[in-house]
């Protein structure tokens, strides 16, 4: 058995030395194989004296390899990328703008700090604090920021860029817009308050550049960049009224920022940073900021009156959004002749712009399947030419285009057949 397993090693390295075209090692170990299986078998003269293999050259044969001298290799430049010309000045330019802007702006941008007073359980008088943003509107001393940032404040205190703390007194707020005004109290007359010029939302573009600064978790003066991600969204103020035409941005807007401007790329004001989209409470690149034309609009009136007039037709929280499978059921089930789409009117206040212009509400109550819709009143379609569907959009459309006083023509469905009808708008209740 020893034998055959020698043998078979001996076959081995003969077909390796094949393929390695090392000759001259394999034929010591050969020998060496051979010597040893003579060893065992006690018959040395049976010992084979090694030969070269057919076709293969011998130790003698093979020639010794000489060393070649190390060159030192040099990187090619060739494959190297090449910066664009002028690449480096650009994004210098860029730089010095970027830091310019937020020298001039950030001067305007303050820090808002608001106290409440509540009672613990043993009856002792615990502060609690909030803080945000915002921007000085004119040299009066007004300062724009969020409603819900001052909401139930006892106190306010403002921190201008120079470090000087002032008292501040809410003169204005408006809930829905989510927008609130305040005064500063007793400014030194050495203090310099430089207010934020107002830009023009209505022509904005999205992938347009623009930076927000606030005072993000208390870190004053902080600045983000971005650009707008879309226009015309709509979000829900903390009143629970939706705000229309929102300006949504990816720049990094955390807690504390609420208030504080979105600036363009020449640093005036295009939007109030209000609120953001977040599973963790922090910037997940889904910010929302109040155009700046809905500010322009709100803020001198809340100067002015310490609220805002909101427009009212006389219908809104009276109203069903018809669907095509609704209106279906209205016209196979009652014979009632109305549209697949529109406002179905189920009331009408009392005294009220719709009222008075003869809009009218249902007559009657029906049951189609769960719900209980009032019918036989009129479809509002469309206001000044502009189709509207739902009373979201009713709402938003007065709010965002009109004002109180304003004259609109409320087209309606009334029996089957479409009128116009004049509505000049009152203040909302």
């Amino acid at each position: 058995m020893r034998i055959k397993f020698l043998t078979g090693l001996i076959l081995t390295l003969l077909v390796a030395a094949v393929a390695c075209r090392f000759t001259g090692t394999v034929q010591k170990l050969v020998v060496s194989a051979t010597s040893a299986v003579s060893e065992l078998t006690a018959t040395p003269a049976l010992a084979p004296t090694p030969t070269a293999a057919p076709g293969l050259p011998t130790v003698a044969d093979v020639p010794t390899p000489t060393p070649v001298e190390a060159k030192e290799v040099t990187p090619s430049t060739a494959s190297s990328p090449v910066a664009p010309a002028g690449a480096i000045e650009i994004l210098k330019a860029q730089e010095a703008w970027l830091s310019y802007l937020y020298t001039t702006a950030s001067e305007s941008v303050v820090h808002i700090t608001t106290r409440t007073y509540r009672y613990n359980f043993f009856l002792e008088v615990v502060p609690l604090e909030g803080t945000g943003s915002g921007f000085i509107w004119d040299e009066a001393g007004h300062v724009v920021t969020n409603y819900h940032v001052v909401k139930n404040a006892q106190e306010v205190e403002v921190t201008l860029a120079d470090g000087t703390r002032l008292s501040a007194e809410i003169v204005g707020a408006d809930p829905p817009n989510d927008l609130a005004v305040l005064r500063l109290v007793d400014v030194p007359p050495e203090v310099t308050l430089r207010p934020l010029p107002l830009g023009d939302s209505l022509s904005l573009k999205v992938g347009q550049f623009v930076v927000a600064i606030g005072n993000p978790f208390g870190f004053d003066r902080t600045m983000t960049t971005g650009v707008i991600s879309a226009l015309g969204r709509v979000i829900r103020s903390e009143s629970g009224e939706f705000i229309g035409e929102v300006i949504q941005t990816d720049a990094a807007i955390n807690p504390g920022n609420s208030g504080g401007p979105l600036l363009d790329i020449e640093g005036r004001v295009i939007g109030v940073n209000t609120a953001i989209f977040s599973p963790s409470g922090a910037n997940a690149g889904i910010g929302f900021a109040i155009p700046a034309h809905t500010v322009a609009r709100v803020v001198p009136e809340l100067i002015a009156r310490g609220y805002y007039r909101h427009p009212w037709l006389g219908v809104e929280g009276q109203t069903f959004d018809l669907t095509p499978a609704v209106a279906r059921l209205l016209r196979q089930r009652l014979g009632l002749k109305v549209p697949d789409r529109g406002i179905l009117v189920a009331a009408v206040y009392r005294g009220s712009p719709a009222h008075l212009a003869g809009i009218r509400g249902g007559t009657r109550r029906v049951r189609i399947g769960n719900l209980i819709l009032p019918v036989g009143g009129d479809v509002i379609v469309a206001v000044d030419g502009e189709p509207v569907f739902t009373e979201r959009e009713l709402r938003l459309l007065l709010e965002n285009r009109y004002r109180v006083g304003d004259q609109v023509r409320v087209r309606l469905v009334r029996d089957g057949r479409e009128l116009e009808v004049s509505v000049t708008l009152a203040e909302r209740p």
